[in-house]
């Protein structure tokens, strides 16, 4: 049932056989559903359809009543979407959390008398390790081998947590370390497009392949047609024992493409600029739909890239209808002919396929246009996706002037300390990552080598990149500039960089040299590539090895030269990159349906390293005594004491004083632990040496390292820190400049709420959970912001901190906020969607200010979640009241 609205008579929609589909097959005719509502099926969005026929299901169900059907076609009735996914991804950084949560729900659950089948998955889940890996060793052709040895001991009992989990819950199964990024599994293996599953009376229910993923960049699904986007670890439980989503009506952005991408212009190079664009036209929480005759002239690989990066221009997610690339990718990628079928027949019954002049009649709300053809080669940088530059201008984007040098025998600012290629962005593109070999292949010819102090990488996203880069001959070029295959996993992408170079290292500890990192990746906030590396690109794979060769980013690479031969020739950039009938000839030739075949045989295995792991077995967890890696969550036992609780906050402190664009990694690094920060003080005082520190990543077991770790980013810039970067604020009312966790525990002991007060965009970039339990373990009661980010917002719902807008023209400097301020939140009792909650400012000369600010509630269940204190505590509350139907919750 709607959150919104009571439910609207008239039956459930009701299934209908259609054999011409599949022999019994059966469907919801979205026609028939579209005219319920007098609405023509051919003039909605065909996110829009598949929105509606998700709600049909849920409807059906019995999860939601007939007025989900309204809340699709008629958004303006102001009942909600509900949507539950055919599955659900995750990867382990995010998984992990999500196996405890689940472990800890099933024991709190058996605590109370449930049985432990009462936490059980309803929904399939498939979590694949990508991002543990670390590259400790990089340029050498063991480094794989090493890095791979190194991942198994530092995880053993995250992983045994993951392969207790697979054997505990049915339908959880765990894609092992070693096979690839999670999003490239899905696009090359796991997304099937259309489901068949049992329907009534044991028929076939036919329906679209629908995902939610613990990873922001889950939308890169949308490329086949498949709807689906990223939510925190938090909600992923809900979804997985069966609650349904709930949101507002959706906003659909229409993105028409025209023309098609210059010679010498890339997939990458379109993204960066539609980021930039889709940033500037503002899309945050919108669904960006993809149309026009310029997308014929992209592959599925060049719309994966695309959709790819929805979070990183703010959309939730991003959709290529299901058309002949889609058909054609499918075939490639070795799915089974008979299937490829079903899709293509099923699509077109429902009015789900689009062919030539199929969108003529869609009406977006709001359409951009981009012209394919007026796209550069660019990279974005030097911290934020959206900061497109062209290759010309690169030199001038550096956070300063940089000094001369770079290719001689010393580095210089701007010199590149980190060349990877890395990511589910570009390396599941055939055409790019060939692009790249054929570049190493003209360099070695040429006789070119690079710098000392140039860290080079090569992290595929699966296991089928290797290959045809093998047998297009390059791979052998690509090794000898030191681009040896790292891992099979996130690595750079996501601050799992290693050390620099020796030689980079130097420059950094004793001249302060502003070095950089180059990346095929889709993440450069500030802190998250390397805390040594001050400025970060995102390029191309063919521009990394440019760059990684030129050992700098401080020169004009269009018009300069990237490197000389050892015999004085001059070598341009021109020289080096292929024509795209090369490139074109190349993926032909390379690239088959046996290779995926081969790469994802026996996808769930894993190796000997993997089998042989010590885990646990049975229906609940054994908490493993003396763990510094796997504890119990504190979410489930602890008394509510949260501001819903008490209806108000009083005498609230300003923990931080942030700007705009403050990203979760400024919130939650994922990288290595520092040794002199909180969480490695505390683990140096458990008796772990520093070379155990691992990273934030994998410690997300361990709340305690977690939440010493919450605004830890050595480029965090609080306006309370007196002008220092990182983890640091005055504590009041002493005025003394602490890190945030020792206030934090100050302000505990003294029975003192706090708040935390930002700008516009605020917890931009990816899914991290961690970034809302650290802000909730903090003590945070709310966060006042100008704007939020989608998925950050309602990960702190989901932990029980309030996210707050502030009215129109008013920010931390028009009020003129210090952190001697004291902060009252009043009316939280009983809010509703966007309610009102009056902030009173009090000042220490006795003035006050108040003024009305808005509650980031969408929805009644956000309010139920809010009230119960987050997610978990709500859950079980849930569980409970199926025992007992009169005392369940709101």
């Amino acid at each position: 049932m709607s959150d919104r609205t009571a439910p609207r008579p008239g039956p459930a929609p009701t299934a209908v056989r259609r054999d011409d589909v599949a022999p019994g097959a059966l469907l919801y005719p979205l026609e028939e559903l579209a005219a319920t509502a007098g609405v023509e099926l051919d003039t909605l969005p065909y996110t829009v359809r598949l929105l509606l026929e998700n709600a049909a299901h849920v409807v059906a169900s019995g999860k939601a009543g007939p007025e989900a059907l309204d809340a699709v076609l008629l958004p303006a009735g102001g009942a909600d979407v509900a949507f539950q996914p055919a599955r659900v991804v995750l990867q382990d950084f995010s998984g992990v959390p999500v196996a405890l949560d689940l472990a800890a729900l099933r024991a709190a659950a058996v605590r109370r008398g449930l049985p432990a089948a009462a936490v059980v998955p309803a929904v399939p889940a498939d979590l694949v390790v990508d991002h543990s890996v670390r590259v400790d060793a990089a340029g050498t052709s063991d480094a794989l081998r090493i890095n791979t040895g190194l991942e198994f001991s530092r995880n053993r009992e995250r992983y045994a947590l993951l392969r207790w989990a697979e054997q505990a819950f049915d339908g959880f199964r765990v894609v092992p370390p070693g096979n690839g990024i999670v999003h490239q599994v899905n696009l090359e293996r796991l997304a099937q497009v259309v489901v068949r599953t049992e329907g009534p009376e044991g028929a076939g229910l036919v329906r679209p392949d629908t995902v939610l993923g613990t990873d922001s960049h889950t939308p890169m699904i949308g490329a086949l047609g498949v709807l689906g986007w990223g939510i925190g670890g938090i909600e992923a439980v809900s979804v997985l024992l069966g609650e349904p989503v709930l949101l507002a009506p959706p906003r659909v952005v229409g993105v028409r493409l025209t023309g098609a991408l210059p010679a010498g212009t890339t997939a990458t190079d379109l993204v960066l600029t539609l980021t930039e664009r889709l940033r500037r036209h503002g899309v945050v929480g919108a669904f960006v739909e993809f149309f026009g005759e310029g997308c014929a002239e992209l592959g599925v690989p060049d719309r994966a890239t695309l959709a790819n990066m929805a979070p990183d221009y703010g959309a939730t997610t991003a959709l290529f209808p299901v058309d002949a690339e889609t058909l054609a990718f499918l075939r490639t990628t070795g799915r089974p002919q008979e299937h490829v079928g079903l899709v293509e027949r099923y699509c077109r019954a429902q009015g789900l396929y689009r062919g030539p002049g199929s969108d003529a009649r869609v009406r977006y709300p709001e359409v951009l246009t981009v012209d394919l053809g007026e796209v550069e080669a660019c990279v974005a940088g030097p911290g934020r996706p959206d900061q497109r530059v062209p290759l010309r201008d690169v030199p001038r984007s550096l956070p300063a002037a940089p000094a001369p040098g770079g290719r001689g025998d010393r580095p210089a600012d701007g010199s590149v300390f980190i060349a990877a290629i890395t990511s589910c962005t570009n390396t599941s593109h055939p055409g790019s990552m060939l692009t790249a070999g054929l570049v190493a292949r003209r360099a070695v010819e040429f006789g070119l080598t690079v710098p000392s102090w140039v860290k080079t990488s090569l992290a595929p996203g699966s296991r089928t990149v290797p290959a045809y880069l093998r047998r297009a001959g390059v791979l052998p070029a690509l090794e000898e500039l030191g681009f040896h295959t790292v891992a099979f996993g996130c690595t750079t992408c996501h601050g799992m960089s290693g050390d620099l170079l020796p030689g980079a290292a130097r420059a950094v500890a004793e001249e302060d040299v502003l070095g950089a990192a180059v990346l095929s990746g889709n993440r450069n906030f500030e802190g998250r590539i390397h805390p040594q590396v001050k400025a970060a690109y995102l390029a191309s794979p063919g521009l990394v090895v440019v760059y990684a060769l030129a050992g700098t980013v401080a020169r004009d690479l269009t018009t300069e030269p990237v490197a000389v031969t050892p015999g004085g020739r001059k070598v341009f950039l021109r020289d080096l990159w292929p024509t795209a009938q090369e490139v074109a000839e190349a993926v032909r030739t390379a690239v088959g349906a046996d290779l995926y075949d081969t790469a994802y045989a026996g996808l769930y295995e894993g190796g000997a390293a993997w089998r042989a792991l010590d885990a646990p077995r049975g229906d609940l967890y054994e908490w493993p005594g003396g763990s510094d890696y796997i504890l119990e969550p504190p979410y489930l036992d602890e008394p509510a004491d949260g501001p819903a609780a008490a209806g108000e906050v009083t005498g609230g402190r300003i923990l931080a004083l942030l700007g705009d664009s403050v990203s979760t990694d400024h919130i939650s690094p994922v990288g290595a632990i520092p040794r002199d920060g909180d969480a490695g003080r505390y683990l140096s005082g458990l008796g772990v040496p520093e070379r155990e520190f691992n990273s934030f990543g994998a410690r997300r077991g361990n709340h305690h390292v977690m939440v010493r770790g919450t605004f830890g980013n050595v480029r965090l810039r609080n306006a309370l820190a007196d002008g220092r970067e990182g983890p640091w604020t005055r504590l009041q009312p002493t005025g003394e400049v602490v890190s945030i966790h020792e206030a934090a525990q100050s302000y505990r002991a003294a029975g003192v709420p706090l708040v935390v007060v930002a700008g516009a965009e605020y917890g931009c970039g990816s899914a991290r959970d961690w970034a809302a339990k650290g802000t909730a373990l903090l003590g945070v009661r709310a966060v006042l912001a100008k704007s939020f980010e989608r998925i950050h917002r309602s990960n702190l719902v989901c932990m029980g901190v309030l996210p707050l807008v502030f009215p129109a023209g008013l920010d931390a400097g028009a009020l003129g906020l210090d952190g001697t301020e004291e902060i009252d939140l009043l009316g939280l009792a009983g809010l509703g969607p966007r309610g009102a909650v009056t902030v009173r400012i009090r000042r220490g000369d006795g003035s006050e200010r108040s003024f009305e600010a808005v509650a980031a509630l969408e929805t009644l269940r956000e309010c139920a979640y809010f009230t119960a204190g987050g997610v978990l505590p709500y859950t079980v509350a849930r569980l409970e009241a199926a025992r007992h139907p009169m005392d369940g919750p709101g």
